[in-house]
């Protein structure tokens, strides 16, 4: 497909003003772009690309200067969201609503359906399971007996919602993910281990996005939920009982203990661990591969393992940097004191 550049202009919010009569056949990095191309500026890091690209118009900041040489800039107030807006017109949302009910799909006696739905082949939908309007299925998804899933939601390929799952409207499930497995529950008995049962739910709220592979455990009593707008990455475990607030990020292989709680507007990042049973306070932003034992008060950012306030952490990365140079140094006092005082023993 191709757009002219003033109607996408026009509805990416840029400046008005004149604009080239091109027609513009998709979006590109600035070093990769053709002139049949946009692209974008949204860091100051890939300035220096922008004299040389051969894209025929560039996404930039309202406050970007002129230049002399290189493409027609497209000045707007928010260049992230621009740059959204314009790859959502080339590249829709897969939705596919309204395609009915695949013939190989399994709808069970006493599941609701809405309207305008997309059931693929092979998915499953247990009894009692409300599927709400305009909602797509992709193949091979199970929706377990009495699981809610909310209007214009999407679920990918092979993921799994466990019964009694609840999710929210515009929730999106990529695929492989399981939401609503049992919580690891064992109590010790004998020399083994006793199943405790898991008999809780899961509550997705509104806006969610949740990753591939990413697992969701069900509460023991109770629920674990997640908060409306709250986007989880890739390979993300959220153990039973967690609760985590509103518009929280939770990056690729993150895991959740149990019964944590997770606040709102949180940034959880890479490989980040959260021990059981504390409080991730709001604002809190966790630092990659930290590892977390201890409740965290709002607004703070933590690092390394175990986790400590930034500040702390980085004094303590300072000095393991210098630790060749302290040993070296001591080493060369010991040596000292031998030579000063030869009857002391200094231990080696």
């Amino acid at each position: 497909m191709t757009i002219l550049l003033e109607d996408l202009a026009q509805a990416i919010g840029a400046d008005p003003g004149r604009v080239p009569a091109v027609e513009v056949s998709g979006i590109a990095g600035l070093k990769e772009a053709t002139a049949a191309e946009i692209s974008f500026l949204t860091s100051s890091r890939y300035e220096s690309y922008l004299s040389g690209c051969r894209a025929c118009a560039v996404i930039v900041s309202s406050e970007h200067p002129a230049t002399e040489n290189g493409p027609f800039l497209l000045r707007v107030a928010d260049p992230q969201m621009a740059l959204v807006k314009a790859m959502e017109l080339f590249h829709p949302a897969p939705r596919q609503a309204g395609m009915g009910i695949h013939p190989s799909a399994v709808v069970e006696p006493g599941a609701e359906i809405g309207e305008e739905v997309s059931l693929h082949a092979h998915v499953v939908v247990e009894a009692g399971a409300r599927i709400g309007d305009r909602v797509v299925l992709m193949p091979g998804v199970f929706i377990g007996a009495g699981a809610q899933i909310g209007d214009d939601s999407l679920i990918y390929p092979n993921a799994v919602v466990r019964e009694r799952v609840t999710l929210g409207e515009r929730v999106i499930v990529h695929a492989g993910a399981v939401i609503g497995a049992d919580g690891f529950g064992f109590a010790p008995h004998g020399t083994g281990m006793k199943k405790i049962p898991q008999v809780g739910v899961v509550i997705i709220g509104n806006d969610v996005e949740i990753g591939a592979n990413t697992t969701i455990d069900r509460a023991t009593l109770g629920e674990t939920v997640v908060g409306d707008g709250t986007k989880i990455d890739n390979l993300v475990q959220i153990g039973h009982n967690v609760k985590i607030g509103q518009n929280t990020v939770i990056c690729a292989q993150v895991g959740v203990s149990g019964s944590v709680e997770v606040g709102s507007q949180v940034v959880l990042a890479g490989q980040a661990g959260i021990a059981g049973h504390i409080r991730i306070g709001d604002g809190v932003i966790v630092g990659a591969q930290a590892g977390v034992t201890r409740s965290i008060a709002d607004g703070e950012c933590v690092l390394g393992a175990p986790a400590r306030p930034r500040t702390q952490a980085g004094r303590r990365v300072a000095m393991v940097s210098r630790l060749p140079q302290m040993l070296e140094r001591l080493r060369q006092l010991e040596s000292r004191v031998r030579e000063l005082e030869p009857r002391v023993d200094v231990p080696k």
